[in-house]
């Protein structure tokens, strides 16, 4: 109850001229300029900042150098790419692929048996040697 009265009276807060209709705040002839310079500050900033973080990567790459260096280590893509020829080289001789690349269900099964193996086996002993003479 107060706060209406307050407001009424015009010792409110001073967003309730404003939404009682009250006079609206002008816009500033600069602010497109203003923008524009807060724009380009942004931009001056991120482009500061990535090449500060591209400075130490830079950095950090060339101690991963040195110890992959000093203890013969290589990068993980190199150690892959080489394993990976490795392994297109064993299979570029031979006639068989190796194990790891042949599909599951391709060839390690055995030979499909005929129907008639199947029924045979179901079939009693004496119609088998019927059967197979």
């Amino acid at each position: 109850m107060n706060f209406v009265m307050k407001a009424a009276m015009g010792g409110g807060p001073p967003d309730v001229g404003k939404m009682l209709g009250g006079e609206e705040k002008e816009e500033d002839p600069d602010a497109d300029k203003k923008e524009e310079e807060r724009q380009e500050a942004l931009r001056q900033q991120e482009e500061e900042r990535k090449a500060k973080y591209a400075k130490m990567e830079a950095e950090r790459e060339s101690m991963r150098q040195g110890i992959r260096d000093k203890y013969g280590l290589k990068k993980r893509e190199e150690a892959e790419a080489e394993a990976a020829a490795a392994v297109e080289e064993a299979a570029e001789g031979s006639l068989t692929r190796p194990k790891k690349l042949v599909p599951a269900g391709c060839g390690d099964e055995e030979e499909e048996e005929s129907i008639m193996d199947t029924v045979m086996k179901y079939l009693p002993g004496p119609l088998q040697d019927m059967l197979k003479k």
